[in-house]
């Protein structure tokens, strides 16, 4: 599995809530190779680190393939015109949730990556659309995006590829394990969700909520 990258994306935080909240998910593309570090693309930045960010999460990656579905739900919202309307670092097309499982590791340009975990949304993707909804259309749909975490330095720029070097747990894909933990899947599966929980390549949060969801 080798994709183009469309674009790759950093955004600094900023007042974004209507109490005063912070985010950083106004993300948009940069220029030239980007150094890739262990907590993710050099100079972009997360406000909420509880939630987002650190090396389970350090890059976030949004299907391209995506944005005609969320055209036809959200009429054309201008924010569809370009990547980035998902607060996404990496952005491609011809690889989605389906496509991909836990632990795959990618070349992301010369660093190395990992998915370690899908995306839950929350409510900034509402709020940053001006549509409360988009939370839930994104259970619904499964169309989650997933994050890498970073185990080897190096750079990236928009128009290397993305190269897929292994896949240790090719029965896990992105799209399966988020139906399980986010979309409430789990809840008729208690051995997937055992499995889950003692899976060394899926983010502890997410080790954790398999746990959670077994009790």
């Amino acid at each position: 599995m080798s994709v183009a990258i469309d674009a790759i994306l950093a955004g600094k935080a900023r007042r974004f809530g209507d109490k005063g909240e912070e985010s950083a998910i106004a993300k948009t593309p940069v220029v030239g190779p980007q150094r890739v570090g262990f907590l993710g693309i050099e100079g972009d930045e997360q406000a909420d680190l509880s939630v987002h960010g650190g090396p389970d999460k350090a890059i976030h990656h949004y299907p391209r393939d995506h944005y005609a579905f969320w055209r036809e739900r959200l009429a054309d919202h201008a924010l569809l015109g370009q990547p980035g309307a998902f607060g996404e670092n990496v952005s491609t097309n011809g690889v989605v949730e389906s496509s991909v499982c836990i632990g795959d590791r990618f070349r992301l340009g010369s660093a190395l990556v990992e998915i370690s975990q899908g995306r839950q949304p929350c409510w900034k993707l509402g709020h940053r659309f001006g549509i409360s909804s988009v939370p839930a259309t994104v259970v619904s749909s499964g169309r989650s995006g997933w994050y890498y975490r970073v185990i080897e330095e190096g750079a990236v720029a928009a128009g290397d590829t993305l190269d897929l070097v292994e896949r240790p747990l090719p029965d896990w894909t992105v799209a399966r394990v988020f139906a399980l933990l986010i979309g409430g899947a789990g809840k008729r599966e208690g051995a997937a969700l055992r499995s889950l929980a003692n899976m060394e390549a899926l983010a502890v949060n997410w080790r954790a909520r398999a746990q959670k969801l077994l009790s």
